[in-house]
């Protein structure tokens, strides 16, 4: 008889722990000068649901997301490899202040940066030469360094 190996999700501690680092770590994106820009106009609890949902599904939770997919949701937006980096540092120390063991987050992490591909854009060219016939592009320039004399 083989025993069926535990699920990431299940692991990780199910959709409580996936909400509770999504909340810590939206909380992070929406309080963020030049991340939280991309969110304004949009509810922060729906969104950490989708997250969650998505994140379920890709952990082998017994769970589907019916949101848009990743490629769908973020087309619209020019989102660099920087942009992209920071993001995904803010998720580090969401799980980490969640308490997630680094294995897992290890774990967690990769899964993230699987969609990076398909998120991240190229250059500003290549993102207007796309077309977004009834959508909005969303451009949000890098907020200015603002370096404090002592």
């Amino acid at each position: 008889m083989s025993v069926k190996k535990q699920s990431l999700f299940d692991q990780i501690g199910g959709l409580a722990v996936l909400d509770q680092v999504h909340k810590i770590f939206y909380d992070k994106l929406y309080a963020h000068e030049w991340l939280g820009q991309f969110f304004i106009g949009h509810d922060q609890t729906s969104i950490e649901r989708r997250q969650s949902m998505f994140m379920a599904e890709k952990m082998g939770g017994a769970v589907q997301y019916f949101g848009k997919a990743p490629t769908m949701a973020h087309r619209h937006m020019f989102i660099t490899q920087e942009l992209f980096d920071l993001r995904h540092d803010l998720l580090k120390q969401s799980l980490v202040e969640a308490e997630v063991s680094d294995e897992l987050a290890r774990k967690w992490l990769a899964i993230d940066y699987a969609f990076h591909k398909i998120i991240v854009k190229d250059s500003i060219a290549s993102f207007y030469s796309k077309s977004f016939r009834f959508e909005k592009r969303v451009i949000i320039p890098r907020p200015p360094i603002i370096v404090k004399a002592n």
